[in-house]
């Protein structure tokens, strides 16, 4: 399973998104394509995506705890890491 959420796309980037992603809300994208497939399209992501997208994106993974966050440029959120287990922490401040 592949969770993609962004600040802002480009809309190329948003175009190709919609070719293997459902979106339930604007810039939240969600998959459950292959873990290969999941890997060349974060991939393209890192490579297409300017740091003014602010992404973060959840992948599953073989390994503990399972899942894997990343995050591009400025997201609205920061990821924090608590006894080896990634997590999302909201930053102070947002309405």
């Amino acid at each position: 399973m592949l969770v993609v959420i962004a600040n802002d796309l480009p809309p190329a980037v948003r175009g190709r998104m919609k070719l293997w992603f459902v979106e339930p809300r604007p810039n939240v994208f969600i998959s459950g394509i292959k873990d290969s497939v999941g890997k060349a399209v974060v991939d393209y992501l890192y490579e297409h995506c300017p740091p003014e997208s602010g992404l973060m994106v959840f992948r599953r993974i073989n390994d503990a705890p399972g899942y894997e966050i990343r995050g591009i440029g400025d997201t609205k959120r920061s990821i924090v890491e608590l006894s080896g287990l990634q997590l999302v922490q909201e930053k102070a401040g947002l309405e």
